[in-house]
């Protein structure tokens, strides 16, 4: 589970998802835009850092 702020939309749940979803190992993206919160399922433990990058990649941020 991640924090994610600044996402307002639809469309900005879209590309958060897009982005994580490139990350290897990840088979799922859950994103609820008015919390901000991002559920992640993988096949395996992910690197904050590299989920961090796609949010970022996406025009986001993590929280915390």
């Amino acid at each position: 589970m991640y924090q994610v702020e600044g996402m307002t939309c639809g469309g900005c749940a879209s590309r958060v998802s897009k982005q994580i979803a490139g990350i290897t190992g990840v088979s799922d993206v859950s994103v609820d835009v008015a919390t901000g919160a991002v559920m992640v399922t993988s096949g395996g433990a992910l690197d904050d850092d590299v989920v961090g990058a796609a949010v970022s990649e996406a025009g986001y941020r993590l929280v915390g």
